[in-house]
């Protein structure tokens, strides 16, 4: 029989639907395999994806075995180390975010994360809201690597004020781009604060009366040919949603985009190793980005942080913290 010593707390759902399928329940406890480290999860945050994996939506592709878990990016201390493992010693402050093979599953007490994937929190920052900035990464990669933002060009952002966005919002700003960001009236002081020169509320301005830009970044999935047609000469989208309501036709999007090299709309889904972890812990440690909490809930809540989510109007990241 398993004694509570091998059993940990986690996040869990028996079937597909809302918030409400979720509960806290007991599984067994990982250990690290080779070239992994045994994590001590403090904190993880809530993303859009485990809510379209949650729906059954995309059970055609993800499959329907249960129970399933959630959380997909973590703050916390290495416990352990297997074979193999280098570059952390346990102990090391941690952030990360799990694999594109290795699903959700990081609101628990412990998860096992290849050790390659898991870069060190910079000095100073609390591992709380620390769980906000690693799916930050995407911004990171969307903006200095798929699109190649110059200082000086003018940036669109969709969505903000949200997880992904409120990165992304600070990075342009950093990297020297004239930032407009789209939100909800509600969230544009909150958007200038995160340096965007233009808060828009994307509900009273539709997109041709906004512009022209470089560089649009979307976090939203819908209307991306209409968003394509601010672009100016020479300039470039990057998607990093799908539009849930019409699977179909984004699917198609990012099949033609992947057979023509040129599609000046580009889809990507992030899978952060160190390299880049450590790259924006540089950006935490020089000031141009710091995380941007909205509420915290505790595990015992995370009903209520995934219908936070699912209500919309984030203000940065909803954060589950996972100890006690």
């Amino acid at each position: 029989m398993t004694t509570t010593d091998e059993t940990m707390r986690a996040a869990l759902y028996d079937r597909f639907g809302g918030p409400e399928v979720l509960y806290v329940g007991r599984v067994p406890r990982p250990e690290p395999r080779a070239g992994e480290a045994l994590v001590r999860v403090r904190a993880v945050s809530v993303n859009g994806g485990e809510a379209f994996v949650r729906s059954g939506r995309y059970s055609v592709l993800t499959g329907r075995g249960f129970p399933r878990r959630v959380g997909l990016d973590l703050a916390g201390e290495v416990a352990a180390l297997g074979a193999g493992a280098t570059g952390l010693a346990v102990g090391d402050r941690v952030w990360g975010v799990l694999g594109r093979t290795s699903g959700f599953g990081s609101a628990a007490e412990y998860v096992a994360v290849p050790a390659d994937r898991l870069g060190r929190v910079p000095d100073g920052l609390d591992l709380v809201p620390a769980a906000a900035l690693p799916v930050g990464t995407t911004a990171l990669t969307a903006l200095r690597d798929k699109a190649r933002l110059r200082p000086g060009e003018s940036l669109l952002v969709r969505g903000a004020a949200g997880g992904v966005g409120h990165v992304a919002v600070q990075l342009g700003r950093a990297l020297g781009a004239e930032v407009t960001g789209l939100a909800r009236a509600a969230n544009l002081d909150f958007v200038r604060e995160l340096g965007a020169h233009h808060a828009v509320d994307h509900r009273a301005v539709r997109p041709p009366e906004l512009g022209h830009f470089d560089v649009v970044l979307d976090t939203v999935g819908t209307e991306l040919a209409t968003y394509r047609r601010l672009l100016n000469p020479g300039g470039r989208m990057v998607t990093v949603a799908l539009d849930h309501r019409r699977p179909a036709a984004t699917l198609g999007a990012i099949a033609a985009s992947a057979v023509h090299g040129h599609a000046r709309v580009r889809f990507f889904s992030g899978d952060p190793r160190r390299p880049l972890l450590d790259d924006l812990a540089r950006h935490v440690t020089e000031g141009t980005l710091r995380p941007m909490v909205d509420t915290v809930f505790p595990l015992t809540e995370i009903v209520a942080a995934h219908r936070a989510l699912a209500d919309g109007g984030v203000r940065g990241k909803y954060v589950v913290r996972v100890d006690s």
